[in-house]
């Protein structure tokens, strides 16, 4: 049975949970343009990459080490570590809107953080495991990726979430390993990522933010 912390959690990272998320596509709409996601194959491929090598993982680093609290500190490092600045506007806005939001609904006082130390630090009062955080962490964030995806390269809605099932054993992988992680172990190598982010800043026709 799920606990109420779970259930919390669920909601704060819900599409309906108002942190904008869905005007964010993290560079995707660029490789959309580009052709390099194209379908549901490229896409499963480029959302694997970004999980694996990318911000999925530095996010859920992030996280982990933020439920432990230092949120201070992690935050003047995940701002460090994006590549341009549509990925900094992108976490900074989502996470100063979920610490609003966290914050007007429980009365605690949460600053604006980054994304995933904003996650962590108000999650770190609902006594979950690091993993479960992490893994609702990433499926939020894979979930909406892949609505972007449905609407623009066009998928099908059956196929898009065919994408999001064949991804599930990579969320449940990265979680395992970002919970037992150091911060050392946060390096990312998802440069095709972060240069469509790029590209993405001055791309004449855009629907997204980033």
């Amino acid at each position: 049975m799920l606990s109420s912390g779970h259930l919390t959690l669920v909601q704060w990272l819900s599409p309906a949970f108002p942190t904008g998320a869905f005007a964010y596509s993290h560079g995707l709409e660029a490789e959309i343009a580009a052709g390099t996601v194209r379908d549901a194959a490229s896409l499963v491929v480029w959302l694997g990459n970004i999980l694996r090598y990318g911000a999925g993982w530095q996010d859920a680093v992030l996280l982990a080490h933020a439920l432990d609290g230092e949120c201070d500190r992690l935050d003047d490092l995940a701002r460090a570590l994006q590549p341009c600045a549509e990925r900094l506007q992108e976490s900074r806005e989502q996470g100063a809107a979920l610490a609003r939001c966290v914050a007007g609904i429980t009365g605690r006082a949460l600053p604006a953080r980054l994304l995933p130390v904003a996650v962590g630090e108000a999650a770190a009062a609902l006594d979950l495991a690091k993993r479960d955080v992490i893994a609702l962490y990433l499926h939020g964030f894979v979930g909406n990726l892949v609505t972007i995806s449905v609407r623009h390269v066009p998928l099908g809605q059956t196929e898009g979430q065919a994408v999001l099932a064949r991804l599930l054993p990579e969320i449940h992988a990265q979680a395992d390993r970002a919970a037992r992680a150091t911060l050392d172990e946060i390096g990312t190598c998802a440069l095709a990522g972060d240069l469509a982010a790029l590209r993405h800043e001055t791309q004449d026709v855009r629907i997204f933010r980033t």
